[in-house]
């Protein structure tokens, strides 16, 4: 579709454009990458002049995305300008697409003083990098357990994105619409961003306060205060799990009456609802982490490896082992589908 140009709200800022570098992995998902560069070419269309300019960068000479689109390089992890930002789009595998040569370049570029940001599981290569220790930072939630694992001084939380100083992070999803709209707001006034986002026909647009995952009653399709409060209770004590009695005494009801609410509701007991979040939790950390069964096992409130083995086998048909073996070992995103 060919837009007619359109002089948009006065901008704040004026004259050289800024110019963002994606650094791109293999396997980067493209909703990402799209969601970081459409803002930016439909923020120049609204002004009828390039505030922004863009470059794609990588090892080698072109990158094929998830879902097999290939895009060729402008140029390789060459030096930068100092007044570039570097946006690290990441995807499936990235453990493995972290290459040291990546490692390397952000490093340098961050010596130098460049604004670098991740885009999905590029925080993970940020973080490998060592460029988001005592920084708060975000990923996608299905990563957030294995990155919590692996980066203790990173200051890991929920929100759609984040911004702490120099260093940035995305969620994933379209959360990277929300960034850059972010960004745009700030060099040329929200009037700008408003108006990029009614182009895009994105009609909320979240802010860093915002968290990535629906609310616990639209997740669960109930709006029971009290079920809500429990899952949250149970959500939050995964490697020490909290007894029946515990959790019904926390929201003021006998253990019978949590019992039959999640009867009712879930069509299980709270004790099997409360083993599929421990086991998923599980299985997020075989699959993205390299911890030890053992430790995977404690993590998720199991007291021996043979009760977590038999627990995994009864929900997922298969052991621990095998299911790290199927999967070709542990990676952070390697089940990344979006």
């Amino acid at each position: 579709m060919t837009l007619p140009p359109r002089k948009a709200t006065q901008t704040t800022k004026a004259a050289t454009p800024r110019r963002f570098v994606f650094l791109l992995l293999d396997k980067f998902t493209m909703i990402n990458f799209a969601g970081a560069i459409e803002p930016l070419r439909l923020a120049n269309h609204v002004v009828g002049e390039p505030l922004y300019t863009w470059a794609l960068c990588g090892e080698g000479t072109e990158k094929t995305c998830s879902n097999g689109a290939t895009f060729k390089l402008d140029f390789g992890l060459e030096e930068i300008e100092r007044e570039d930002t570097v946006l690290v789009c990441g995807g499936i595998d990235i453990q493995r697409t972290t290459t040291k040569g990546v490692i390397s370049w952000l490093r340098r570029e961050a010596r130098r003083g460049v604004t670098i940001g991740g885009l999905c599981t590029g925080s993970y290569a940020l973080a490998k990098a060592g460029l988001l220790d005592g920084k708060k930072a975000t990923i996608h939630w299905e990563n957030q357990d294995g990155f919590a694992e692996e980066f203790e001084d990173v200051k890991l939380t929920k929100s759609v994105f984040v911004m702490d100083g120099n260093r940035w992070s995305t969620a994933g999803g379209i959360s990277s619409i929300d960034l850059m709209l972010r960004i745009i707001a700030s060099d040329h006034g929200e009037d700008l961003a408003n108006n990029v986002a009614d182009l895009m026909i994105y009609s909320t647009i979240r802010t860093d306060q915002d968290t990535q995952r629906l609310s616990i009653p639209t997740r669960i399709g109930v709006r029971h205060p009290k079920l809500s409060q429990v899952i949250q209770m149970m959500e939050g004590n995964i490697e020490d799990p909290m007894s029946p009695a515990d959790l019904a005494e926390e929201v003021g009801m006998s253990t019978r009456q949590l019992e039959r609410l999640f009867r009712r509701y879930l069509s299980r007991s709270p004790k099997r609802y409360y083993m599929e979040l421990r086991l998923q939790k599980a299985r997020n950390l075989l699959m993205q982490t390299d911890m030890s069964v053992i430790n995977v096992a404690l993590a998720c409130g199991f007291a021996s490896p043979s009760h977590f083995s038999k627990c995994y086998r009864s929900h997922y048909n298969t052991t621990p082992y095998r299911e790290r073996g199927t999967q070709g070992g542990p990676g952070i995103g390697a089940r990344l589908s979006i």
